[in-house]
């Protein structure tokens, strides 16, 4: 069985998690700003507590993003630190598609729309479909205004959708089929990176440390007070 460690840390709720053996235990921060102090210790502390050592470990998974900028930067840092050190593959798992893991896993849903606030009016959002065995890119993560989430015809009834965006931004889905049974709570995790970083590594598609970079969908991270005055008006 694989030992994958993964870590999560593109939103407020930093994570980490084990998967041994198939069981996993995981560990949990909050605070965005404290993210790049609190990874390395919780890292420590979960693999103490499942009585190995990084080098047992098979491989490390990290949410590539999209998110804050800084935590997936942070995520990326670190892993690519641990896996230089111990010479192990990188498995980068995309946010979203975490996810629409996490929405399967609760609900076993085949068809999932994950849509996550991006702030500054905007969301990140990507549709999927599972297979039985992997989960297949219906709609790549794109940066778009949550009116124009328009997701791929043929899955709409089935489809579910989760993530915080579904309530940052109601009034624009709330003529959606998908919004009405929308799980808004469900956002990404290390729980789910672990799983899906898992399967990666069991496809061959683990990667050398300095091949792992973050996913960004925002080229500019910061936008001017008029600029964003604009974009709100437009």
């Amino acid at each position: 069985m694989q030992t994958i460690l993964a870590i999560e840390t593109s939103t407020e709720l930093a994570s980490v998690a084990i998967l041994r053996d198939g069981q996993i235990i995981i560990r949990e921060t909050t605070g965005a700003q404290t993210h790049s102090q609190s990874i390395l210790p919780t890292v420590q502390s979960l693999l103490a507590e499942a009585g190995i050592g990084l080098a047992d470990c098979d491989g490390l998974a990290f949410g590539v993003g999209p998110g804050s900028f800084t935590g997936v930067r942070t995520a990326c840092g670190i892993i690519q630190g641990l896996a230089f050190g111990a010479d192990l593959p990188v498995l980068p798992v995309v946010t979203l598609q975490a996810m629409a893991q996490a929405c399967h896993e609760l609900n076993g849903g085949d068809a999932m729309l994950a849509i996550m606030d991006a702030r500054m009016g905007e969301v990140y959002w990507a549709q999927y479909r599972f297979d039985g065995v992997l989960w297949q890119e219906v709609v790549a993560p794109t940066l778009s205004a949550p009116e124009q989430v328009l997701p791929v015809a043929g899955d709409t009834l089935l489809l579910q959708a989760c993530g915080n965006g579904l309530l940052a931004y109601a009034p624009a889905f709330a003529a959606t089929s998908y919004a009405a049974a929308g799980l808004p709570a469900i956002m990404p995790h290390a729980r789910q990176i672990a799983v899906l970083g898992g399967v990666a590594l069991a496809q061959g598609r683990g990667l050398d440390a300095i091949e792992a970079q973050p996913l960004y969908l925002r080229n500019k991270v910061a936008l001017t007070s008029a600029e964003r005055a604009a974009k709100m008006s437009s």
